[in-house]
């Protein structure tokens, strides 16, 4: 009984695992330039695929073509070091090269900040009256775009009363 515990324990986490790396990539989208291989300006379904078995391979670290626990765990280790170094150099305000509580962003700066950062499209620091009409403007247009094709407006979840 114990062994199926720990056994069902133990795919749940590499199942987790693998998602956390899958999601994490689709994250990074690739820009067009590294998508087109052949730099022939057009992308085809094979180079469109051979992102996907570059990924793999590079997990892939014994090249036996299949991915065990470890190369997978190496991988999501591998992302997760590089995710916490960005934000230590992004939040370190004192760059002691820790983060205390106090350079922790909350989850709502954050969203205030990449708000802040669509709306001042010119990178000056600051919103002028024309960047916050135009981002009035761009936000009713999606409004418009999402009732045409029959998506709830607002915020709140779907079916409910």
């Amino acid at each position: 009984m114990k062994t199926k515990i720990l056994m069902a324990a133990l795919l749940s986490g590499l199942v987790m695992t693998a998602g956390a790396v899958q999601a994490q990539q689709e994250r990074e989208r690739p820009d067009f330039a590294t998508l087109d291989v052949n730099g022939d300006g057009a992308l085809t379904l094979e180079e469109m695929q051979s992102r996907g078995q570059a990924r793999f391979a590079e997990m892939d670290t014994d090249g036996d073509g299949a991915l065990s626990a470890e190369e997978m765990s190496a991988a999501a280790n591998a992302r997760a070091a590089e995710r916490a170094a960005t934000m230590i150099a992004r939040f370190d305000e004192n760059g002691d090269g820790l983060l205390q509580q106090d350079e922790m962003p909350t989850r709502a700066e954050r969203q205030a900040a990449r708000m802040f950062d669509r709306v001042d499209t010119d990178g000056d620091g600051v919103i002028s009256a024309d960047e916050f009409a135009a981002a009035g403007e761009r936000m009713n247009e999606r409004r418009g775009e999402r009732r045409e094709h029959g998506e709830r407006g607002g915020h709140g979840y779907k079916g409910r009363g």
